[in-house]
């Protein structure tokens, strides 16, 4: 008998111990959501740390983020220093710019996307052509269209400020002389066979033709008939230990910038605290998400099928689709997105397999070593964007396409606009029978993923 009670004693505790007893059981809510959705619901919360980039070992380095927080924000890396970073990642605009199209120096064709969890991405840009958040850090500050400066230029701003140039030797070491203009010429870079100069170029050379003088002169090589960049001239004209020199420094840029991105950091919504009440068995915090909200996400993960792209703690597959979003004025009809990303992620001289990485031989390169590049041939696929903060941030989709989340939930419901497929079979994407009511659930439930809670200090200019 004494046994028996034992063990009757040990059950009850090991029951109320995980809140199955009578007593726990009264206790526990209920979850509001279907079985399914409740499973859903618990993998996409909470979002997982930052996770450690082995390519950058200055990503954790504080000093290398507040050297990064400095050159996100001044305007000193940039033709005619009127251009920074954050002058197109705005936290009033949720890390975005509000525009329709990017705008930098020139004009760009895509819309910019917002930064939020930026550290989690495997690739970057909406066509994912850079591999690492350092390397792509990089590339805007060469595009001709958005700083329009050159590796060297960039070198040399950081050599002339006296702040800039201690806090970058803190973290990376002595600088070379910059300020010697034999040694490192003005607007010195490598000027690839894909870059926009090229195009520029072009252009120049056809309003000239018809007799525009604001169009710049069409520079040849004498002893080639190719165009001959003067970026490309200068570049070639310094020694080759000088041009690694200034690709350290330029690599060195990269990942302060990327060191200071990894802060913003969405991952305390409504949506969140839903979950952890539903864990905890808590009415209180499951009260987060009103019935409109919870209407959506039940649809979001059902009938709506957003699921199929969004889904996990960032709400994106991370993968490349074409959605067939209607073309905007100023963005190209033909649009190769990821196609033309894979090219030139083959043709990077920073990506993460290469001598600039700081672990080329690690596990981090298996995304690229393992690329099946055949599977985006069709062109106008674009990257799936995370949900998180989406709220925020728009205009939507990768040419800012839709002004509210509002259009962006009636064009998926109704496919109007749509343009004809480019990718080869059936898309996933079909009109679907959702009333106004059901709409209206699906945007309730979209703004309950923005993060209230975030610290705007962690971003701001320095002070």
């Amino acid at each position: 008998m004494i046994r028996v009670l034992s063990a009757a004693a040990a059950a009850t505790l090991l029951l109320a111990s995980m809140g199955c007893g009578s007593r726990g059981a009264e206790e526990r809510a209920p979850s509001p959501l279907s079985e399914g959705a409740t499973r859903w619901a618990l993998r996409m919360s909470p979002v997982p740390p930052v996770p450690a980039d082995p390519t950058n070992r200055h990503s954790e380095d504080e000093r290398a983020a507040e050297l990064g927080r400095r050159l996100f924000h001044t305007t000193a890396l940039s033709k005619g220093g009127e251009i920074a970073c954050a002058t197109c990642h705005l936290e009033e605009y949720g890390l975005a710019d509000g525009r329709t199209l990017a705008e930098g120096v020139l004009p760009l064709e895509r819309h910019t996307p917002a930064l939020w969890n930026v550290a989690h991405q495997r690739w970057f840009f909406w066509d994912g052509r850079a591999d690492s958040l350092w390397s792509q850090a990089l590339i805007p500050l060469e595009d001709p269209l958005e700083h329009a400066f050159a590796r060297v230029e960039v070198a040399r701003a950081i050599h002339a400020d006296d702040e800039l140039r201690a806090s970058f030797e803190e973290v990376f070491g002595p600088m070379a002389d910059f300020a010697d203009l034999e040694r490192f010429p003005p607007y010195a870079r490598p000027v690839p066979e894909d870059d926009r100069a090229h195009q520029l170029a072009r252009e120049h050379a056809r309003r000239r033709a018809e007799g525009d003088a604001s169009a710049r002169p069409h520079h040849e090589h004498a002893s080639s008939s190719g165009f001959y960049h003067p970026h490309q001239r200068s570049w070639d004209a310094m020694s080759e230990a000088d041009r690694e020199v200034a690709n350290g420094v330029f690599v060195g840029v990269g990942k302060a910038l990327a060191a200071f991105q990894r802060r913003a950091r969405a991952a305390s919504s409504p949506f969140d605290r839903f979950v952890e009440g539903l864990r905890a068995g808590d009415a209180s915090m499951m009260a987060e998400l009103d019935p409109l909200a919870l209407r959506g996400f039940e649809l979001f993960v059902g009938e709506a099928g957003c699921i199929a792209c969004h889904h996990g703690p960032l709400f994106t597959d991370m993968e490349f689709h074409d959605t067939r979003v209607p073309a905007v004025p100023g963005a190209p009809e033909d649009d190769p997105g990821r196609a033309r990303g894979l090219t030139s992620l083959a043709a990077s001289e920073f990506g993460v397999l290469s001598r600039w990485s700081d672990d080329p031989e690690g596990p981090a390169g298996d995304k690229v070593r393992f690329l099946p590049r055949h599977a985006h041939h069709s062109g106008q696929e674009f990257k799936t964007p995370s949900l998180r903060n989406v709220a925020l941030t728009p205009p939507y989709m990768h040419n800012g396409a839709f002004a509210t989340l509002e259009d962006v939930v009636d064009f998926y419901v109704t496919r109007e606009g749509a343009r004809p497929s480019t990718a080869p079979g059936e898309t996933i994407l079909r009109p679907l029978g959702l009333g106004a009511g059901d709409r209206a659930a699906l945007v309730a439930f979209l703004e309950s993923l923005t993060d209230e809670t975030f610290d705007p200090e962690l971003l701001a200019a320095p002070r």
